[in-house]
């Protein structure tokens, strides 16, 4: 086993179950704004087809094709719009509103406080994210996950997006710790895997649903839990 010091945590899918709480969030905006009087498609749609273009959205975010801004002022027009709303009775407020609303949520993946709890004092923790600094702070307030982490690399402080290997050397050289003693954990392979990789980085792949792959990969997970067995 190596002798790890750092872990590099990734937050959305990975402790923070956006999922889960994008779906509470998108239900209570549906109910606020009475979207349910067009007539042409059901809540379970809504965020369907929200889910859609949203992931759409953040590839086009990490790729540096669209802005922050830009990401959040799309994202319900376009969703409402493929859902047959005409863009002027898009709710003009409701991208703020999902903004505001989101980080108050507190689901958290199985076992992820206890987890943490295990791996504090054995282990310097700190979480890198493409996520939006104002948006992740919170976030970390409302699921109790804020003081476990030394360190919260987000993309506007490094200046750079994962997969992108710079945020990873910013990572280390923010914490100073070195890639041989750190050990990246995250969902994505492209952005947290492969990126981590190419930092020199090992890496675990937080694989909930076991989606085949073919990727090489230093560990792999399908429950937090298991993060015991490696450290």
């Amino acid at each position: 086993m190596k002798p790890y010091r750092h872990l590099f945590f990734d937050l959305d899918h990975t402790l923070w179950d956006f999922e889960k709480n994008a779906e509470e969030t998108l239900r209570t905006l549906f109910d606020l704004h009475d979207l349910g009087r067009f007539g042409t498609f059901t809540v379970e749609e809504f965020i369907s087809r929200y889910r859609d273009v949203n992931h759409a959205l953040w590839r086009l975010y990490q790729n540096n094709k669209i802005s922050q801004q830009q990401l959040r002022s799309i994202r319900f027009v376009r969703t409402l719009s493929k859902l047959g709303v005409d863009e002027a009775d898009v709710p003009f407020n409701i991208s703020q509103q999902f903004t505001d609303i989101l980080p108050q949520k507190s689901a958290v993946f199985p076992f992820t406080h206890e987890v943490l709890d295990y791996l504090q004092g054995k282990y310097t923790m700190h979480l890198i994210t493409n996520g939006f600094k104002d948006i992740q702070h919170i976030k970390l307030t409302s699921s109790k996950l804020t003081d476990y982490f030394q360190e919260v690399i987000t993309s506007e402080c490094s200046g750079f997006l994962k997969p992108d290997a710079r945020m990873f050397r910013h990572a280390l050289e923010r914490t100073g710790a070195t890639a041989a003693e750190s050990l990246m954990i995250g969902d994505n392979l492209e952005c947290d895997v492969l990126g981590a990789y190419n930092a020199g980085i090992d890496q675990v792949y937080f694989n909930p649903d076991k989606r085949r792959h073919f990727a090489s990969i230093t560990y792999e997970i399908s429950c937090l839990s298991e993060l015991r067995d490696i450290l």
